[in-house]
């Protein structure tokens, strides 16, 4: 795997080793990308770290909430103001219309507690959110993807 700094590599490095400590034999790491993924209950989390310039690193975890679903404005307006009611992260829609839910911190300062808050709420919201939205609107949520 290559990393664009050492800063990025570092910090990989150190969530690499407490995600294994705060969930056990859950992280799935990547060969190919700075990335650890995490399945727990419905919901499926990416947590990557990006290069942010020379000096610094990002850790941001991102969960595909749902997919294949028809963005009607009904369900944006709900996503909006869900999010006006988020302490971590806020949903999304990334290129392909997918519905993701996502928070960032720093990873210089990043300690394993601020670390496992961070997981534990996108796996959280994740894992509530996709059940409602899949009943109302429709799509499907990441266990529905793989089996």
């Amino acid at each position: 795997m290559e990393f664009e700094t050492n800063v990025q590599e570092t910090c990989y490095n150190k969530i690499c080793l407490w995600m294994r400590e705060l969930f056990d034999k859950f992280p799935n790491p990547r060969q190919d990308f700075p990335r650890v993924n995490l399945f727990i209950g419905s919901a499926l989390v990416e947590i990557s770290v990006f290069a942010w310039g020379d000096d610094e690193a990002i850790i941001n975890t991102r969960s595909y909430v749902v997919t294949n679903v028809d963005l009607k404005p009904d369900l944006m307006q709900f996503l909006l103001r869900e999010n006006s009611k988020m302490r971590f992260g806020a949903f999304g829609i990334d290129e392909d219309n997918n519905i993701i839910f996502e928070h960032t911190i720093v990873g210089s300062t990043c300690d394993k507690p601020e670390l496992a808050v961070s997981v534990k709420a996108v796996l959280k919201i994740a894992d509530e959110y996709d059940d409602r939205i899949v009943e109302q609107w429709g799509g499907k949520r990441a266990v529905d993807r793989i089996y």
